[in-house]
This record gives structure tokens, sequence and C-alpha cells, in this order.
């Protein structure tokens, strides 16, 4: 008789299709608490999401969600179904953040795929989908794109024809949403007296500060979101893997490192949208993670807010104001952990 069993294998890179729907478990409602355990965990010192007084005055119904935090959450509902056989998370695009999300918020997860493409090796294959995070109403509050590289089954299993999906090098600064109205910023309160006008396309930023990732802080982060991918827990699993230990999930490098932007970019500290996002190299426990970001590009929003299009570019061990990147021949310098391209509201200096 063969053995059965009614555990959730995940699905592998055969099992997708072009168009499918997966409707992901486990709703998680947002609280106050979780706030206060993601500030713990990444350091987040955005006045914002740490003053329900301070987000008040900003425009906000209270004490928000960092959108970081959220797209987590959205993030890891999906993974049971997309990357719990995953190699390794590749890269987002189109990322949109629609609302606020508030405590009490209970988000829900639905992902399409939307590109496929075996790999040469045949024994895995690129997926692309588009994820999308609603509240309790059924209210879109963000929307995503990423891909991820998912092993096979079987290398001789049948695969549809390769589809790329065309996706945007940005999120247009005419279609960001979703932003606060900063109506009665408090610039000292805040942490920095720097505004809008302040900041120049093409200015880099040395964040200075770093934060070494301990073992257990990663865990319990990416638990946090109910992420479930084995790489980052299993141990004995992964001492016959590639680099045989656990790597630390990617959002953990991406909160940690807007954290540190804090020093440089206090006042941008609310994400409107994600352009596109890379995870150049591994991050393990004992590693320290250092920041810089560049400007990219500006967009007006309203009489008292704009926008920063902003390069975050993380380094493990090594001093930030290198401002390690790219090498001559186009691939990441050595220690470049993440490239993360996204649009910030910040305040206006004219609109005090």
């Amino acid at each position: 008789m063969t053995a059965q069993t009614k555990s959730n294998p995940g699905n592998y890179f055969e099992d997708f299709s072009i168009g499918m729907e997966l409707v992901h478990a486990t709703p998680q409602t947002v609280t106050e608490g979780d706030i206060a355990l993601y500030r713990a965990l990444t350091g987040n010192r955005y006045a914002q999401y740490s003053s329900a007084e301070f987000a008040k005055a900003a425009g906000l119904p209270g004490l928000a969600i960092d959108p970081i935090h959220a797209f987590h959450v959205v993030f890891g509902k999906s993974v049971p179904d997309i990357s719990l056989n995953a190699v390794a998370n590749l890269g987002y695009a189109d990322g949109r953040i629609r609302r606020p999300i508030m405590p009490g918020d209970t988000l829900n997860t639905v992902s399409e795929v939307i590109g496929m493409k075996e790999n040469s090796n045949k024994r895995t294959g690129v997926v692309w989908v588009r994820t999308r995070g609603f509240n309790q109403n059924g209210i879109e509050v963000m929307s995503f794109v990423r891909w991820v590289m998912v092993n096979k089954w079987e290398e001789d299993a049948a695969v549809p024809p390769t589809h790329i999906p065309d996706l945007p090098d940005a999120v247009p600064g005419s279609e960001l949403e979703g932003f606060a109205p900063m109506e009665d910023w408090d610039f000292s309160l805040a942490g920095s007296p720097y505004g809008y006008e302040d900041y120049e396309i093409g200015e880099k930023i040395n964040h200075v500060d770093g934060m070494t990732v301990e073992e257990a802080e990663h865990q319990i982060a990416t638990r946090l979101y109910q992420n479930t991918a084995k790489v980052h827990f299993d141990a004995h699993g992964q001492k016959s893997s590639r680099f045989g230990k656990r790597l630390i999930y990617g959002g953990v490098v991406i909160s940690i490192a807007r954290s540190l932007a804090f020093n440089g970019l206090a006042n941008a500290g609310q994400v409107l949208a994600i352009n596109a996002g890379t995870h150049a190299s591994p991050l393990f426990a004992g590693d320290t993670i250092y920041a810089w970001s560049e400007v990219l590009d500006k967009a007006d929003l309203s009489d008292k807010a704009g926008a920063l299009r902003l390069r975050l570019v993380a380094v493990k061990d090594q001093d930030p104001g290198a401002f390690a990147y790219k090498t001559g021949d186009g691939k990441y310098a050595d220690g470049v952990l993440l490239d993360f391209d996204y649009w910030a509201a910040i305040p206006k200096l004219s609109g005090r």
C-alpha cells in the first residue's frame, strides 16, 4: 500500500502554468504588537511608524504599519505555494503600495503566474508571479511582481513554452498613490531637517551605521511574516545545499537596510512603490549589514509632499562610504547584498 500524506510538499516548476491563480492560505491580522516586534527586529525609527500622535499630525489615521512590513506579510503568504521549493528569490518589479495599512487590518494574498522559463540545466526554472494583497474589505492595498528560481521534480518533465513578461523599468512618478498628506510634519521630531528640496538627483548618502544579524533574530523576523521557506529554517536539510547552512531571508536585508537609511533619509520613511530589487548575494548569521543610497529621480506629489526615487544598496562587512555597487563588466561588486529601487514620500520644506 502506497504511503499517503496530507502535507503540502509545495509546487515544483512543472506544476505551474501561465495564468494559474493561487489563493494563499492563512490571512494575517496585523497589530500594534507586530509593529513593536518589527521595530525590535529591524531597528525601524521612522516617526510615523513609531508615534501615533506624529502619524496623526502627518495625516495618517494613526500609528501605521510600515509598508515594507506589510509587503513581507503579503509576500510570506505566497511562499508555501510559490517558493517552498525555490533555489532563490531573484527580483521584484512594479510594486505599488496603494493605501496605508493600519493595525487591525487583515491581509490576504492572491497570486497569478505571468511568466515561466525553464533553465538550460533542465533541473530548475524561473517563475514570474504578480502578487496582490487585500484587506478585510476586499480592497487591494498593494501589488508587486517577483520572480523566483524553482526546482523541477523531474528533469524530463514537459513544461510550457518560455514566456517572459514585459515589466516597467519603474513605476511612473505620476502614478504614485496612497501617500500621507503630510499636513503638519514636525522635522525636529522626525529626526532630520532635510526635505524634498534638499535632495539632488545623483546624490549619494552614506548611512554609516551597521547591524550584525544573529541566527535567532532572522528566524523570528521571518516567522513574523509566516514565511516558511526551508532555506531559512532547516539547518539539517541545508547541510547538503550549495552553502551548507541556512540563508537569511532577503526581506530581512531589505528591512534592516531601510532602517539604517534613517540616518540621512529620516523624513522619507513612507514607501510608495518598489521599482526593482535584486538580491545580489546571500547573507548568513554573523554578517554585518551596512547601506548607502542614491537619489535616482524626484516627483511632485502635492503642495506639502514630494517623492524621491532611491536606490538602496546593502553591503556586508565593509565601509558603506566606499559606495560599492557594480564593476566595469556590469556585475555586482564583492559584498553587495541588495540593490533595491523604490519611491518614498517626503515632506516639502515649502509646505511648512
